[in-house]
């Protein structure tokens, strides 16, 4: 035990180490904190979105628009609008004037039944089938709001939906709804994730291996420690620290999706229970350490780490299934056949039984079963790979294919 743990301390040391784990770990949580949050906030204060839209579109290098209220209705303009942006006219002769002599660059016209009709007429020298919207339209837009509510800017923006929603789920788990399309998603992007977890912590493994062998370390360790001891040691130490990235990325995913009703007013479907994050890392923990074994084993048979990484996508085609899937089969019928399946099937377990979590029910008993399956299979994996690792010196230098692989891995080296 004492090997394994200096076996796993020195990967640990390793890894963190190295600024580019950092700047990974940290800065994907940061971007989409950054993200959600600009959003939200802006939603909250129109006043501040407007100034962001006048930022990016540049109102300085833009000519004033005129209007032409017949119905009356437009009786102040709200303070964050600049001064000159919208010009007045009493009619629509002069408008055009205006717009004629360069003064404008466009008005629009609010009938005198616009109460009724709801209609308002813009009229522009250009012609631009792919946008309607000029830089001052939502800035009017916000004008019109405005004075419908007799000046009270903030039922104004209340109009655009709520300040803030507290969403309240009487249901478990998930659910997704054919008039949601958002949550429609929420399969793919749960498969996408722990498919890219789980083969970026598998992956510094492989490299890490490979390049041990190559530096021929490998064999001096294999003098010290046992190959089960050297590659326990390994996976354990890779493993907490994969286990330490998911949490965190795990963590921020659950905050933002749960924070998103006030930034995106998402359904509630998009909601995940603290069960999901439980069984998340459940499979992950032993997807790992099933993956991460036959990366070892690439690593260890593969003369260099750049063929190691050309078989990598054979290793990881029962991890990709599910994906391709997400949207059909485990979004429509998440506890049918095929679906049900593959996530027994250990190889396509991790990310096929979480993509099942994030779209409905799952009896209780199949996370269950599908995790005591995978553990097995992650236990004879292990005891399989160390044996590559006995007949490595021997294979050193030899090319690299699947057969020699799968023969290893079967204990007939």
């Amino acid at each position: 035990m004492k090997k394994i743990l200096l076996v796993l301390a020195n990967e640990i040391v390793t890894v963190i180490s190295r600024p580019s784990f950092w700047l990974v770990l940290l800065g994907l949580p940061l971007v989409g904190a950054l993200i959600f949050g600009g959003i939200g906030w802006l939603n909250r204060n129109s006043g501040a979105a407007q100034s962001v839209n006048q930022a990016f579109t540049g109102t300085q290098e833009t000519l004033a628009e005129g209007v032409v209220d017949l119905s009356g209705i437009i009786r102040q303009t709200p303070k964050e609008i600049p001064a000159g942006m919208f010009i007045a006219y009493p009619d629509e002769a002069s408008a055009r004037s205006a717009l004629a002599a360069g003064e404008i660059g466009a008005f629009y016209i609010v009938p005198q039944d616009y109460i009724q009709s709801g209609k308002i007429i813009y009229i522009r020298p250009d012609f631009n089938p792919l946008s309607t919207d000029t830089k001052q339209s939502s800035l009017f837009r916000w004008i019109i709001q405005v004075n419908l509510l007799g000046g009270d800017q903030v039922k104004a923006s209340l109009i655009n939906g709520p300040r803030q929603v507290e969403d309240t789920s009487l249901s478990a788990t998930p659910q997704v709804t054919e008039d949601n399309p958002l949550a429609t998603w929420a399969p793919y992007a749960v498969t996408i994730l722990f498919y890219v977890l789980i083969l970026g912590a598998a992956s510094l493994l492989l490299s890490n291996v490979s390049k041990e062998k190559e530096n021929r370390v490998i064999e001096t360790l294999l003098t010290s420690v046992t190959p089960l001891q050297l590659l326990s040691g390994k996976i354990l130490g890779l493993g907490l620290i994969g286990l330490g990235q998911s949490i965190l990325w795990l963590g921020t995913s659950y905050v933002l999706l749960n924070k998103s009703g006030q930034t995106f007013n998402l359904a509630t479907a998009l909601h995940l229970p603290i069960s999901f994050l439980v069984w998340g890392l459940v499979f992950f923990i032993l997807g790992y350490a099933v993956y991460a074994s036959l990366m070892a084993g690439l690593g260890a048979l593969a003369p260099n780490l750049r063929e190691a990484s050309q078989t990598t996508m054979v290793i990881m085609i029962p991890l990709m299934i599910p994906m391709f899937f997400s949207n059909t089969v485990f979004a429509e019928q998440p506890n049918g056949v095929l679906a049900t399946a593959l996530s027994m099937f250990p190889l396509s377990a991790p990310v096929a039984m979480m993509t099942r979590l994030s779209t409905g029910s799952v009896t209780w008993w199949q996370p269950w079963l599908s995790a005591l399956l995978l553990a097995a299979t992650a236990v004879l994996i292990v005891r399989a790979v160390a044996g590559m690792f006995r007949a490595q010196a021997l294979l050193s230098g030899q090319g690299f294919n699947l057969k020699t692989y799968l023969r290893a891995l079967a204990g007939r080296l």
